[in-house]
């Protein structure tokens, strides 16, 4: 059956064009139930159970099946993903809506009704004949979907009283939809709200807990006192906004001070481009990473960031009044130098709330519900919520969705949504890491699953089509021990012109990540592996990653090879790129390639091939470091596990052999070549990788501790900086060369992946090349398969698709990837600094040389080279009296009590694990020499903070 609908569409031009769609109605669409006679066969996929086993409600205690609305679906998602809910009719009007609405909910929605155990079924109501409406006249589109809704329902609950005489199976609408709710009853429909039937689930009282408060009106607290000024609609806020009376922006929550804020306007104008927001009523309810709508305020309101450390730990959950004296503290007198522009927000343009992590705050009042909810992340304000699990869930950590902010509640209320485990463990740790850095680690679903190679598989002629065979090639790996993900290999042979052929054989991801699947679609969201401590996230399922694409040794694999002829100079005179079928005939680890060049025992063909490759690249990294690359430093470590309790057992910095620079110039070479060959092919679209310049207030801290050291750090160019790193020596202390390029590497941006047609400056300051890319690792980061696909269209090994030319759809890809991998480095760090306080743990109390890195007005910021760890030691302490300090920003330097403190400084100091707050363990440092009376003692408060990602968390005056 046909339907057709019209409307007429306004063009750019303000034309208008009659637009007519066909829409098809089929009366063989299944309803999901599998003892239904009149539908057999007629669904396929996950179907609802015949004689639901679901926990008995004391609403409806006959078998049923449950049909939610579209508000029900977006706001109550969390109890919908309870293993308790099973049978749920999800009808295609409400995932539409729901689409349309919010995609991190429709994902979910996706999610749940692909897995089979739940028995969620999705019903195609808008082209089933007997359950399609048109929209009335006079209807809008609201009403027009709750009518569909309905009257799906309403078939549903007819159609299967014709299965058998005696069938009792009903459908139940699930809405919070009051009207809606009045009318589906008036029609004879079984409905009730969401809280009505969770409420009527006797077995299962803990999914109370889990359903989101909604009506602000009804958790708005007893006092009823306003605190907050009215949001204003988005109407308004987009006129002023257009208008130039208020801005838009992100909202930047402190860690420090939870009374402060920044905004970051999005456009083009470069003054006014972070708004400060100070005080409770200026912040307005708005929450970390929200869109908002500023107002700025008359310069006499303008004040300077404040220096003070104030966290949000008040026994008396709604003392507005203690906040507004903190505020008042918050206004010292400064110079109008300081001063910065100041507004306050009017509106909310778009909520960017998400789960978090944190522990419960149990009230002091017994009996009560009702707890105060500390989230891991400083940024995030407490959050309120009702459970009746307080006693169980103290001293653990779990996650808490937010509902809403009435305006006379001083916090958020939210619901509780899962236990994680008790607060200190290593798996809850790590789930915490990884939900907090918003890291994908869920295990890849049976719909991403389903599109990986069948085994056991091998090579076929089909494959070999635009395939170079190298399988005779004399091929090895080299990588760090214990590695299962090899992307890489390399061989060196003589030619017989007297040339040597160098190639780079990389993981050919591409053939088995077909563009659009959903396999392809996973490995573009998580953007990247994720390497923790003792545990690998990875980006693509573990056929493909350990197994299929990873190059091991003495098994055929699908490559992507980039061949080079070079002279004895290593100069390039021909480049090749081919994909290719490999054998590799050795895995090598870095110590077991740097033994077999330095033997000289061993001169079999491997080894021959290694040898040449490392004379290639020493000329290699000559003539880069020439150019102007940069060769920094920062302290990496590696942790010693114990082979039962897994517990970190020893810990110490990597480290570095000629292998590793030998594989990575040939890496970094391999990348280059082709980065030139797609830009070449694809001006507009080429995925590329830069790397900005430091603006030159960035290097003031480097220039300042060398000059300290009578050094001087030219910055003026990448070659200026590179050459004066490499001749600020002191032959008396030979671990300032390492200090100074830590320290240069401290004034670095971040390189980012961007679209080549959406910019102009496609520089590479670090390596000091005019064009980069990544190529080499496509087993763990997606924007190698992306540059893979490229370079198979370049050379007519492989066909292009819409996306891959569509340079908006590609720098969205980038935006995400440039996220991803942000995301991924704070993990690691994060990993590295709960291990760290795993391994002073079980050490105890630990003395070590230290080196002063940064000098601030109360403290020294200190680098342990042993372990490769950071922190601070404190010279002021709460009720004590303060020691006489004075500091020098020029030189700089810091005097306490006749001492004198300069950068780079050896000292040593005292480690110990501080656990007085559960949630926030620290590494505590404490200065043991030089001996300074009434200093040499435990400070109160170290900086290494276990939630965030290893860097300074406490505020240091500046």
């Amino acid at each position: 059956m046909l339907k057709s609908k019209t409307f007429l569409k306004k063009t750019r031009a303000g034309g208008v064009v009659k637009i007519v769609r066909e829409h098809y109605l089929r009366d063989d669409i299944g309803c999901g139930a599998p003892a239904c006679a009149a539908c057999d066969g007629a669904h396929a996929g996950p179907a609802l159970e015949s004689q639901p086993r679901d926990q008995a409600s004391s609403l409806c205690p006959w078998p049923h099946y449950l049909l939610p609305d579209t508000n029900v679906l977006l706001h109550q998602i969390d109890v919908l993903e309870d293993p308790a809910i099973r049978n749920v009719i999800v009808l295609q009007t409400v995932l539409q809506e729901v689409r349309n609405r919010s995609a991190p909910i429709y994902k979910r929605i996706r999610d749940v009704t692909n897995n089979q155990e739940k028995h969620f079924y999705t019903f195609t109501n808008e082209h089933h004949k007997e359950t399609y409406i048109e929209q009335e006249q006079g209807e809008n589109a609201n009403d027009r979907n709750d009518r569909a809704i309905r009257v799906a329902a309403k078939w549903y609950n007819e159609h299967l009283k014709k299965m058998s005489a005696e069938n009792q199976l009903q459908v139940i609408l699930i809405t919070n939809d009051k009207k809606n709710k009045e009318k589906a009853v008036e029609e004879g429909i079984p409905a009730f709200t969401c809280e009505e039937y969770v409420k009527s689930l006797t077995a299962n009282p803990e999914l109370i807990d889990r359903l989101a408060c909604l009506s602000e009106e009804t958790n708005e607290i007893e006092s009823g006192k306003i605190i907050f000024s009215e949001h204003l609609p988005l109407s308004k806020l987009q006129q002023g906004i257009k208008s130039g009376s208020y801005l838009q922006g992100t909202f930047r929550a402190s860690r420090e001070n939870y009374l402060e804020a920044t905004v970051w306007i999005h456009g083009d104008k470069e003054e006014e481009k972070e708004i400060l927001i100070q005080g409770l009523k200026h912040l307005n309810r708005a929450i970390h990473e929200d869109i908002v709508a500023v107002e700025l305020l008359p310069k006499s309101q303008w004040v300077a960031p404040s220096s003070v450390v104030l966290h949000d730990e008040g026994e008396n959950e709604d003392d507005v009044e203690r906040d507004e004296e903190r505020q008042l503290a918050l206004k010292t007198a400064v110079s109008e130098k300081m001063l910065r522009p100041t507004g306050r927000v009017v509106g909310i343009i778009k909520r960017n709330w998400r789960p978090y992590c944190g522990m419960l705050s149990k009230s002091g009042i017994k009996e009560s519900r009702r707890h105060l909810f500390t989230p891991a992340d400083k940024r995030i304000p407490r959050i309120r919520i009702e459970t009746r699990q307080a006693s169980t869930l103290e001293g653990r950590r779990i996650i808490v969705a937010v509902d809403g902010w009435p305006r006379n509640s001083r916090y958020p209320n939210g619901h509780f949504v899962k236990n994680l485990g008790d607060v200190g463990e290593k798996e809850t740790e790590t789930e915490v890491l990884l939900l907090e850095h918003d890291v994908p680690h869920q295990p890849f679903s049976q719909a991403v699953l389903s599109f990986l190679p069948k085994m056991p598989w091998s090579i076929t002629e089909n494959d070999m089509k635009n395939r170079e065979d190298l399988r005779h090639l004399c091929v090895c790996s080299v990588d760090p021990p214990g590695c299962t993900d090899i992307d890489d290999a390399l061989h060196c042979r003589e030619l017989s012109n007297g040339n040597l052929e160098v190639g780079v054989h990389i993981a050919d991801v591409s053939h088995f990540i077909r563009p659009g699947n959903a396999l392809d679609q996973e490995s573009a969201r998580r953007g990247t592996t994720v390497y923790l401590c003792e545990k690998r996230i990875d980006m693509v399922p573990e056929l493909l990653s350990s197994n299929l694409c990873s190059l091991r040794s003495n098994v055929d694999r699908l490559a992507f090879s980039c061949i080079w002829e070079m002279n004895h100079n290593a100069e390039i005179l021909k480049t090749r790129f081919t994909k290719s079928v490999i054998n590799s005939k050795a895995s090598l680890t870095y110590a077991e390639a740097q033994m077999r060049i330095d033997s000289a025992a061993m001169n079999d063909d491997i080894t021959t091939s290694l040898r040449g490759l490392n004379k290639l690249a020493k000329i290699l990294k000559k003539g880069r470091i020439e150019k102007g690359a940069l060769t920094l430093s920062s302290p990496e470590v590696r942790f010693h596990m114990d082979s039962e309790t897994h517990d970190p057992i020893d810990l110490q910095t990597k480290e570095l052999r000629e292998t590793n620079s030998m594989v990575e110039e040939f890496m970094l070479l391999a990348n280059i070549s082709v980065a030139k060959k797609i830009h070449e092919e694809f001006s507009e679209h080429a995925l590329l990788r830069k790397h900005p310049a430091p603006p030159p207030s960035n290097y003031e801290i480097l220039v300042k501790a060398a000059k300290s050291k009578n050094l001087e750090i030219k910055t003026d160019t990448a070659k200026s900086l590179a050459d004066s790193l490499d001749q600020a020596e002191c032959p008396d202390f030979p671990y300032l060369n390492t200090l100074l390029r830590i320290l240069a590497t401290r004034c670095m941006m971040q390189a980012v992946y961007f679209c080549s047609g959406m910019d102009n400056d496609f520089h590479h300051y670090g390596l000091a090349s005019p064009i980069y890319t990544h190529f080499t690792s496509p087993i763990r980061r997606y924007a190698d398969i992306i540059v893979h696909r490229l370079l198979a269209v370049a050379i007519g090994a492989d066909s292009t698709y819409p996306e891959l030319t569509d340079k908006h759809k590609l720098s969205d890809i980038c935006k995400n990837l440039n996220f991803r991998h942000k995301m991924a480095q704070y993990a690691q760090r994060a990993s590295v600094a709960f291990h760290t306080q795993l391994f002073f743990k079980s050490k105890g109390i630990v003395s070590e040389e230290a080196y002063i890195l940064f000098v601030r007005k109360n403290a020294i910021v200190v680098l342990i080279p042993k372990y490769g760890l950071e922190g601070t030691v404190f010279f002021e302490e709460k009720d004590k009296p303060k020691p006489q300090l004075t500091y020098d920003d020029e030189i700089p330097s810091l005097r306490i009590e006749g001492t004198v403190f300069h950068v780079f400084d050896k000292v040593k100091v005292k480690i110990t694990l501080d656990s007085s707050n559960l949630q926030h363990q620290k590494i505590r440092m404490a200065l043991v020499e030089p001996q300074i009376p009434g200093i040499n003692i435990p400070p109160e408060v170290s900086d290494m903070d276990l939630n965030g990602s290893g860097r300074k968390k406490r505020k240091l005056d500046k």
